[in-house]
């Protein structure tokens, strides 16, 4: 095993509740002085924003962002950014209306179509840094971890595929986590985002390669995971536990840069074909790729069980406490009680492969072992999926 690697870590990080309050000094300190908000549609109407607007000094709102969020969105979006004449974005809400920011700040002073832009090589170097405007995240939800990434997934409606687009200066400078703002998610969505942080740092840490860094952020947010997310969907108001989960959800997108695999290789295009929500897609395939992945992470299953404080120390033992501690959560346990019908097994397989992720699985995967994997899924056959 090689020692080498390139490494990199987040940014500003203003953690506590009440910290909105600070988002006008937040823009003074970066110079926004036009600043857009960007947020999501099933937002838009809550007290928060207005109180958040009330904040900037301004109605200057784009809230066409909805789950999965698709080009068009981002095109919306910068339409309203460049009539307005803004010269900055504070992104508000979950992880779609995150990415759309970022990705509006991106695009604001490019001259080429977004999709030149994909995370493939070195493709971000085609973006004139000048024309990328500041952005400052504020996360309602505990789940993706986009304020602390450099990249924004964004669906093509045309190819029905989710595309990454990546550049090193659409990390938020300033990213507000005040869990008073995700007090009123309700359970469900708390589980699915929650799950969704689980996945990243369960990954990121399986992930093939020497990162020490990521390995330790990600075994710490799995342990405050398995304490807060319970909490905080049993109880909404329970602060301390929104707390911790934006930890673990920056905590999770932090560690990834090390890698994902095969669970996002699959969720997205689920998302994609099927508008399935992104945490809960890796919420209900997480088992299924544990089981298939057993050979290769056995190893990393010992200390992460000592954390956890499992019974047993190997697979067999954070398999078995992932089912529990999904059951506790209310996750479904296959793809097709969430709807996920088997039309089209080949064509998210093929999908699957081409991910990004696919190439941090810990395991070698080929494309039918995707179709396999998927099709085990949506029956809850875990022996099936080990193959």
């Amino acid at each position: 095993m090689t020692l080498k690697g390139n490494w990199n870590y987040p940014t500003k990080v203003w953690s506590g509740p009440g910290r909105i309050a600070e988002l006008s000094a937040a823009c003074a300190a970066i110079g926004i002085t036009r600043p857009l908000l960007v947020t999501d549609a099933g937002l838009a109407g809550l007290p928060m924003v207005a109180e958040t607007l009330a904040l900037l000094k301004t109605n200057a709102v784009y809230a066409g962002v909805r789950g999965n969020p698709t080009a068009a969105h981002v095109e919306d979006g910068l339409k309203v950014y460049r009539d307005g004449g803004h010269d900055g974005v504070v992104a508000f809400g979950g992880g779609s209306a995150l990415d759309v920011g970022k990705a509006i700040a991106f695009m604001a002073g490019q001259t080429r179509p977004m999709w030149d832009f994909e995370d493939i090589g070195d493709w971000w170097t085609r973006a004139d840094p000048k024309g990328i405007a500041p952005v400052i995240a504020v996360p309602t939800t505990a789940g993706t971890g986009s304020e602390v990434g450099r990249a924004s997934v964004i669906t093509n409606e045309e190819t029905h595929e989710k595309k990454i687009i990546f550049h090193p200066k659409m990390l938020p400078e300033i990213v507000i986590a005040d869990p008073e703002l995700s007090v009123g998610l309700p359970a469900h969505i708390t589980a699915a985002t929650g799950m969704d942080a689980f996945v990243h740092c369960f990954e990121a840490y399986c992930a093939p390669g020497f990162h020490p860094l990521a390995d330790g952020i990600a075994l710490n947010g799995m342990v405050l995971i398995k304490d807060a997310l319970p909490r905080a969907v049993a109880d909404g108001t329970d602060i301390d536990a929104r707390a911790k989960m934006l930890a673990a959800a920056s905590m999770g997108a932090t560690a990834f840069q090390k890698g994902l695999g095969a669970v996002h290789s699959i969720a997205h295009p689920l998302s994609a074909h099927y508008d399935t929500h992104h945490g809960l897609a890796n919420a209900v395939l997480l088992p299924y790729l544990v089981a298939f992945n057993a050979p290769d992470i056995a190893d990393k299953m010992k200390p992460l069980a000592r954390l956890l404080d499992l019974p047993g120390g190997d697979v067999d033992a954070v398999l078995a406490w992932i089912l529990d501690f999904r059951k506790t959560l209310a996750i479904p346990h296959t793809l097709g009680e969430i709807g996920i019908p088997d039309d089209k097994a080949d064509i998210v397989g093929r999908d699957a492969f081409r991910d990004p992720s696919t190439g941090g699985n810990p395991r070698t995967i080929t494309e039918a072992d995707m179709v396999r994997i998927f099709r085990a899924a949506r029956t809850g056959d875990l022996a099936g999926a080990a193959g």
